[in-house]
C-alpha cells in the first residue's frame, strides 16, 4: 500500500509560506517546538512534527542511491553545494551539522519546500519519488554506501630550481 505525500507536502508548504504553524483542534497535543540546533541559528519548520516519523521508502537502495547522485547533478543541487555536497555557495552536506534537522522527513521538507536565505523550494518540480531518491543518496555521503567518492586531494610539488 503506497501512501501519498501530497496532503502532508502541501501544509508543509502553506505553513512555510506564512511562517505560522497550523491550527490544532482544541485539546489536541501541541506538537513539539523546532529544535535549534545550537546559538544563533535560527531553526525552520520542524517537519517531523508536521509530518510525523515520515521514512524514506529508498533506504538502503543502492540503485535509488545512484539515481539519487545523478539527480542531485541533474537538477544542479552540486551547482551550490558542490559535486560531492562538500559546500561551496550553498551548505556543506557532508558533515553532521544541519541547521533544518537530519531525519529523512527534514531533509526531504528542506528540498521540498526550500529555506530561506538561498535553498529554492524544488517540490513543484522534483517528483516526490526524486526527491527520496536525492535524500537517499544524502543520507550515504562520507559512508562506506557513498555510490561515487569524492577524489582525493592529492599534492604536487614544483621542483623550484633557480639556476634553471
Amino acid at each position: 500500500m503506497r501512501l501519498s505525500l501530497a496532503p502532508a507536502m502541501a501544509t508543509l508548504v502553506l505553513v512555510a509560506a506564512c511562517g505560522q504553524q497550523p491550527s490544532r483542534p482544541p485539546g489536541s497535543a501541541t506538537p513539539p517546538a523546532a529544535n535549534p540546533r545550537g546559538p544563533g541559528v535560527q531553526p525552520g519548520i520542524n517537519a517531523a512534527a508536521l509530518l510525523g516519523a515520515l521514512r524514506n521508502p529508498h533506504t538502503g537502495d543502492a540503485d535509488a542511491v545512484m539515481q539519487g547522485r545523478r539527480l542531485f547533478n541533474a537538477f544542479n543541487c552540486s551547482g551550490c553545494h558542490s559535486g560531492y555536497a562538500g559546500g561551496g555557495m550553498g551548505p556543506n552536506l557532508r558533515d553532521s551539522v544541519w541547521i533544518y534537522g537530519s531525519t529523512d522527513a527534514d531533509l526531504y521538507a528542506t528540498i521540498a519546500a526550500g529555506r530561506p536565505n538561498g535553498m529554492p523550494a524544488w517540490g513543484g518540480r522534483i517528483p516526490s519519488e526524486q526527491i527520496w531518491q536525492i535524500v537517499a543518496y544524502l543520507r550515504t555521503l562520507g559512508t562506506a554506501a557513498e555510490p561515487e567518492k569524492p577524489p582525493t586531494p592529492t599534492r604536487t610539488t614544483a621542483s623550484h630550481n633557480p639556476a634553471g
